[in-house]
């Protein structure tokens, strides 16, 4: 029997990953979820039948991070509305998550970053993909009331969205 696909060329791109040579995936892993564990699960998940097996793979692995996880990972991301500077290509996919924002809102940015990281000990973290400044504004503001052990669930919630885009980008499709 003859399996088709209906995107060859996603076949192809998530063959590629399954045969890929594990000591070259896992720095490619790591910029897309920069935790070890996780990075361990969906290699060790290899061989996947589609993208979507991938990204299945990759939510079931993502959740319930611990939380030294979580601040370990949220560690390599700059602050919402900052541009890293650096090289790679975690900065450069976070430069392009972040395009919804604009300069105007700069300070505003700021000012709630600052307000976050007081209240938290961290920064704010969320899926920008997609969001303006003012909803990712909306989005830090409805989250500053959550008690702490609740927000680093949502930020690992937020981490796990920015790893399937990110292994998307990745694998190309």
């Amino acid at each position: 029997m003859e399996v088709r696909f209906r995107d060859t060329e996603t076949w192809r791109a998530v063959d590629s990953f399954n045969s890929a040579p594990e000591a070259e995936l896992r720095p490619l892993l790591t910029e897309c979820l920069a935790v070890p564990r996780w990075v361990d699960a969906v290699v060790a998940g290899r061989p996947y039948a589609s993208m979507d097996a991938l990204l299945a793979a990759s939510h079931v692995a993502a959740q319930g991070l611990s939380d030294e996880e979580v601040l370990g990972a949220i560690a390599g991301h700059p602050r919402i509305g900052e541009r890293q500077s650096t090289g790679g290509v975690s900065a450069k996919w976070s430069r392009s998550e972040q395009s919804g924002v604009d300069s105007s809102q700069a300070d505003r940015l700021a000012a709630a970053n600052a307000a976050y990281e007081d209240r938290f000990g961290h920064i704010y973290l969320v899926c920008a993909t997609g969001l303006n400044g003012a909803e990712m504004l909306d989005n830090l503001s409805s989250r500053m009331d959550n008690p702490p052990d609740v927000e680093l669930r949502v930020v690992n919630d937020e981490l796990a969205k920015i790893a399937a885009l990110r292994l998307q980008k990745l694998i190309g499709s």
